[in-house]
């Protein structure tokens, strides 16, 4: 029999049987529900299909997942289902409520440990002026407010005794602005990587450290009453464990992290050595008076973040963590909470707490952006990101429920506003902001509109070391001269794992070669040979995006606005074999690589790397020849294909060939006036060039087109088509069957897997402006002899 009560909503635990643990089946006639293994399986079983049917229905109205599991608890809890004892007292009976705790706490215990890898740490104690400002005045005007504003009301309003003394710590509670919630609130948004989501992950990543201090000092008090040397005693220890952390183990972390060259080559002895050290490090915190989760949180913090070491970690805890056991305590949080206890008085002096915090980090938030010209709009969406709640007020409110700070009723209460916050700011957050409608650039940033002699400024984005041949071979071949130079800016594109923050890394200007074993080196030392080449007329910037693939556009976006460049270069989402099959497809590649074409700033290409099929050979030195061809059916996308083919054909190592497709049939002098027009200037320029072959070929019909293209596979080395073309009966039919509609038709017969050519191909979109400036400019005809001078 237990010698102690633990109670749960309204249920008191009073005795559990030791022989109570597994039923061995129903032969032997046991009913599995009174037995620990089967009822916690039904348990973990309802709650996470009730939270995901909860959660699948919020969705639409775009509501976090934390809602939905806390929703997810409440529901098994005594407010509602369980209120009835078949719910109550047979599926989620009181003796339970320990070994649903004891899960809950392995959960969390990992979790903040995983939050603490993730974090940067030098970020953490150097933050720029503007957040620290806008962290600080969030933190401390809403703390010192809503505490002052709650003393107010227990002196004029009249409450219960308990709602009395619990009042100031829920009031306390407001001022925080935890990381964990912002940046896991954000990344559900999809907003994490925007302008105005890394000013408020960045805020709240300062404002955590005083939050951590003050819970901390706050917990040390609380725990040893009225006596102030255990409360020192609690506080210095704690301190002093932080400090033995930096010092002892966190030159020991960096070490082994320089042993760990990728995630893929760390040994099981590490990750055991950081699991163990997780839990020693729990049980220490405990020791002293603190919570479970700081011992953890602190060793996670001594991790580099990123690759290789926070990586690899990251990825053994994200699904058996962060998508099960976590969830759990959210879960546990909401069984506990039972709205027949709450007093509607009670209710009402707690909802004007709320609102009245809330709108005092708002009106801090505006005026501390005021200092640094962001506009009002701006900083009131910044207020409400840094209003989010989660699990970092959930642990304080089970905390002080614990102590005895909060009975039934104020808990309730807190988990409600819990609830009712976030639900509220979502829908707001995304009615004030939406990051995907950005300023795009009214002038034209494309190759066909350049000025003459301008800087040609390309964007690659490279996802591996693979398409590095191919995409040199293309700098290489869009000819940098002295009169026109070629300005590159290589992004290399990071998947966000064992990582917080969505950054964009700059790398030092230096053409000083890079380690090859470290994951970027074979890139960088690529694009830094290639600049030495040709160093009077090349410069080449070096960007790293670390973000989630589902976002990582806006970090393009962000990259090609800034760098003012006229064509980014996508990879494509297939690659191929040796074989001439295809090795691999990234669906969340294509997904970037669309949400790119429909909203980039400047003209965009996608390469299709077939280099692999004939040997990579390079151009660069004059070491080999390298055939382009141009597809030109009509339009702006074959446009600004034929104007950077003009370009490559001014190279000595390049033969340009267009072909030009007609409608057998049809006279197109009047009706394709402006395209004739560009093709004559390409010809005429190109009269005393032996490597430059203008053709035209007539087909019938869509088929006869897709025959045709199939025929020039084997004769060039890459392939330039734009992506749309003007409507045409030489299309009709071939649109039904495209696989890839970020290709377009001509470009998806050329990437498709049964074409037996090995060219690559660069499908080119021409820069989309507003639509009335964009009919305006396509009625004015462009003069482009300035590309291919010779």
């Amino acid at each position: 029999m237990a010698d102690h009560t633990v109670s749960s909503g309204n249920k008191h635990i009073i005795c559990q049987y030791k022989d109570s643990i597994a039923t061995f089946g129903l032969f032997l006639s046991r009913n599995p529900l009174n037995y620990s293994v089967p009822l916690v399986l039904v348990q973990f079983s309802l709650i996470t299909f009730t939270a995901q049917a909860i959660d699948f229905c919020l969705h639409p109205l775009g509501q976090s997942s934390s809602v939905s599991q806390i929703l997810g608890g409440v529901l098994y809890g005594p407010s509602l289902l369980g209120h009835h004892s078949i719910i109550g007292n047979i599926l989620f009976p009181g003796r339970s409520v320990l070994i649903l705790e004891t899960a809950a706490a392995f959960g969390i215990m990992f979790f903040f440990f995983a939050i603490g890898v993730a974090y940067d740490a030098k970020a953490m104690f150097r933050p720029p002026k503007q957040e620290l400002a806008i962290g600080v005045s969030a933190l401390f005007t809403t703390l010192s407010l809503t505490v002052l504003f709650s003393i107010f009301l227990r002196h004029y309003v009249h409450m219960d005794d308990s709602l009395h003394t619990a009042l100031p710590f829920i009031a306390a509670s407001q001022g925080l602005t935890a990381f964990p919630n912002i940046a896991y609130f954000l990344t559900e948004l999809k907003m994490a990587n925007s302008d105005l989501g890394k000013i408020a992950i960045s805020s709240a990543m300062l404002c955590d450290i005083f939050g951590m201090s003050l819970v901390g000092i706050l917990l040390g008090i609380v725990q040893s009453g009225s006596d102030p040397v255990k409360s020192v005693l609690s506080v210095g220890t704690a301190f002093m464990f932080v400090v033995a952390m930096a010092y002892i183990v966190g030159p020991i972390v960096r070490k082994i992290s320089k042993r760990v060259p990728n995630p893929k080559s760390m040994k099981d002895d590490y990750v055991f050595f950081f699991f163990t050290g997780a839990l020693i490090a729990s049980f220490i915190t405990e020791v002293i008076g603190q919570h479970f989760v700081l011992g953890p949180l602190v060793l996670g913090l001594m991790v580099p973040d990123g690759q290789p070491l926070g990586a690899a970690l990251i990825a053994k805890l994200e699904y058996p963590i962060g998508k099960f056991l976590y969830p759990t305590f959210l879960t546990t949080s909401g069984l506990k909470t039972n709205i027949f206890k709450i007093d509607l008085w009670s209710l009402w002096i707690v909802m004007l707490l709320m609102i009245f915090a809330c709108l005092s980090k708002i009106v801090a938030v505006i005026c501390s952006c005021r200092f640094f010209n962001i506009n009002f709009h701006d900083s009131v969406v910044i207020g409400l990101m840094l209003n989010a709640r989660g699990v970092c007020e959930l642990i304080v409110y089970n905390l002080l429920r614990d102590m005895g700070v909060l009975t039934d009723q104020e808990f309730a209460l807190s988990v409600i506003s819990v609830i009712a916050v976030t639900s509220v700011i979502t829908p707001l957050i995304k009615l004030l902001y939406d990051p995907t409608k950005r300023d795009v650039p009214l002038k034209r940033r494309t190759i066909q509109h350049m000025k003459r002699d301008a800087e040609l400024r390309v964007l690659v984005c490279i996802k591996n070391q693979d398409n590095i041949p191919s995409i040199v071979n293309l700098l290489e071949a869009s000819d940098a001269t002295e009169q026109s130079p070629i300005a590159v800016i290589a992004v290399l594109l990071v998947e966000l794992v064992g990582q917080a923050t969505h950054i964009v890394v700059a790398h030092q200007s230096t053409r000083t070669l890079q380690p090859t074993y470290s994951g970027s080196g074979h890139i960088i030392n690529a694009l830094r040979q290639y600049e030495v080449c040709n160093e009077s007329c090349v410069t080449v910037q070096l960007f790293t995006a670390i973000s989630h693939t589902h976002t990582m556009h806006d970090d393009i976006f962000r990259v090609a606005l800034d760098q003012n460049a006229n064509i980014l270069i996508l990879p494509f989402h297939k690659h191929w074999e040796i074989d001439g099959s295809i090795g691999s497809e990234n669906r969340a590649m294509q997904n970037m690589n669309i949400k790119v074409l429909d909203k980039a700033p400047c003209s965009v290409g996608i390469l299709v790397d077939r280099a692999i099929l004939t040997g990579s050979l390079s151009i660069l030195n004059n070491q080999s020849i390298f055939r382009v061809a141009v597809i030109y059916i009509g339009g702006p996308d074959d446009a600004e294909s034929l104007c950077y083919g003009a370009r490559m054909g001014r190279h000595g190592n390049v033969t340009l060939t267009i072909i030009r497709f007609l409608l057998f049939g049809c006279d197109t002098a009047r009706d394709r006036k402006q395209d004739n027009n560009l093709i004559d200037e390409v010809r005429q320029a190109n009269m005393g060039n032996e490597n430059f072959i203008y053709q035209e070929q007539v087909v019938k019909d869509g088929v006869g087109l897709a025959a045709s293209l199939r025929g020039l596979g084997n004769s060039f080395d890459l392939m330039i088509v734009g992506r749309h073309h003007q409507a045409s009966e030489i299309l009709m039919g071939l649109g039904a069957w495209s696989e890839c509609p970020e290709l377009g038709v001509v470009g998806d017969i050329l990437a498709a897997p049964d074409f037996e050519g090995t060219a690559s191909v660069l499908v080119v979109q021409q820069q989309r402006l507003p639509r009335e400036k964009l009919k305006s400019r396509m009625m004015k005809p462009v003069v482009i002899s300035h590309l291919i001078d010779a």
